[in-house]
């Protein structure tokens, strides 16, 4: 019975990723990252490439956050019948 279960959870030929694949697509990430286009090297490993992206994305997170909140901030001050007010919200629509 296990074989069987560990036949049916191994991916057929078709859908497997290949080796090259993976190169590929972790070229692509790596293309993606600005502190990784400013390096000279050009093949970072691909846990490398994986933990900057996720770094990454963690600061990118952080300034969505940070904008929120200074929006937020600016809302909470603003007359909301103010021109000012009119191109906040028509830059949130």
């Amino acid at each position: 019975m296990s074989s069987r279960r560990s036949r049916s959870r191994r991916p057929s030929n078709s859908s497997r990723i290949t080796e090259e694949q993976i190169v590929e697509l972790v070229s692509k990430l790596q293309d993606l990252l600005p502190e990784a286009r400013s390096r000279t090297s050009d093949s970072a490993s691909a846990s490398r490439v994986l933990q900057d992206t996720c770094n990454y994305i963690r600061d990118l997170q952080q300034e969505v956050d940070d904008l929120s909140e200074r929006l937020t901030d600016l809302l909470a001050t603003t007359d909301m019948t103010s021109a000012q007010a009119a191109i906040i919200r028509s830059l949130l629509m």
